[in-house]
């Protein structure tokens, strides 16, 4: 018995020894803290660029959501018939647009045509005033001269030198050539006051043209008006378009803040998103436990809602200043009081493998650095 009992001592010895060899071995090849949380690099917080009552709700927190997925709804009605206006007056505004288009180019060729046609008749009145001009100055030469050679020819008779049939035909010529005369003079009043009239159509088609740059500066201050309402017509519809809340990225949801009913203004937070593949754990790694920790450094974690599961990663940055130096409230030793407390250092480590759809933000757990 004194053997047996010697030999199950000596076993437990071996084994506590073996035990401790293997712990302190342990501590020595890993660095080991329980002050470990799941941390995120990518937390998106979306809210409506418009506002309105919230009508649908598709995604609760936990859901899996992917890019360019819904999230919810806002009222359409309001937004749809903004843009249903803005449609209609940038429809009415386009048909005005092409009546003075065509009133213009309308106006524009008939002035082509009037101006053109008083041009020429101006050039054909003008050639003609000239000649009769011409016909005047020529005929008052000749009723002068016939003048002169009745004159001479009624002293002649009155001397009984030619016969009065002589003098009557000189007086036949002197009459027709003064009514002649008087004719030309006629049709050149005429002429004259058609030149007239034709100038007048001339200025008024001039002023028709004045009409016509009215018309076209209306055309211009319409196509700005066009330019405007398109910009409001992408507005609405980018508006209508924004009543629906859509994920930018694929994730997860961590918060829901609205629910149906609520009536939200833009920019008020709805939702906040978690995005897949953002997660990484922080472990706050005393300072005396920083020997042969380095970048790359492989990394197992225990989490405490998986006690079971090992999730795997490697040191992707340490902190070049401890935890305490960001604190809201630092600590104060410039009196001289002094304690020595183990300071933390923040170890940023990347999850690479594991079940990491299980991953929540700020899980606490237990993590394994291997010292290099």
């Amino acid at each position: 018995m004194k053997r047996l009992g010697a030999g199950i001592l000596l076993l437990l010895l071996l084994t506590f020894g073996f035990l401790s060899y293997r712990w302190i071995k342990h501590r020595r090849d890993y660095a080991i803290t329980d002050a470990v949380f799941i941390r995120s690099e990518r937390m998106v917080s979306l809210s409506f660029e418009v506002g309105g009552k919230v009508e649908e709700v598709y995604k609760d927190m936990g859901d899996y959501v992917k890019e360019g997925e819904p999230l919810a709804r806002i009222g359409v009605e309001d937004y749809r018939l903004n843009l249903e206006a803005q449609k209609s007056k940038l429809a009415s505004l386009i048909a005005q647009r092409e009546g003075l288009r065509l009133q213009i180019d309308r106006l524009e060729r008939q002035l082509d045509l009037r101006v053109g046609m008083s041009q020429d008749s101006l050039k054909e009145i003008s050639a003609r005033e000239e000649a009769l001009t011409k016909q005047i100055k020529e005929m008052a030469l000749q009723v002068e001269q016939t003048k002169r050679e009745r004159d001479r020819l009624e002293n002649l008779f009155k001397e009984g030198l030619i016969p009065k049939q002589r003098l009557e035909q000189v007086e036949t010529l002197y009459r027709s050539q003064l009514l002649k005369k008087e004719a030309l003079e006629s049709s050149l009043m005429e002429i004259k006051s058609l030149h007239s009239r034709m100038q007048k159509e001339l200025r008024a088609s001039e002023l028709e043209r004045l009409k016509v740059q009215e018309l076209k500066e209306q055309l211009r201050a319409v196509e700005e008006e066009i330019k405007a309402l398109r910009f409001q017509e992408e507005r609405a519809e980018l508006d209508l378009k924004r009543t629906e809340l859509l994920s930018p990225v694929r994730g997860v949801v961590a918060k829901r803040f609205v629910s149906p009913g609520d009536t939200v203004r833009p920019g008020q937070p709805a939702f906040s998103l978690i995005e897949e593949g953002s997660y990484y754990a922080e472990a706050l790694l005393e300072e005396t436990k920083l020997r042969g920790i380095k970048k790359g450094s492989k990394a197992y974690l225990r989490l405490d809602a998986y006690p079971e599961l090992v999730f795997e990663g490697v040191v992707e940055e340490i902190s070049p200043a401890s935890a305490s130096t960001f604190a809201l409230v630092p600590r104060d030793v410039s009196a001289g009081e002094f304690t020595k407390v183990v300071q933390r250092i923040p170890v940023k480590i990347r999850i690479d493998r594991g079940e990491l759809r299980l991953l929540r933000v700020g899980m606490g757990g237990r993590v394994e650095i291997k010292r290099e």
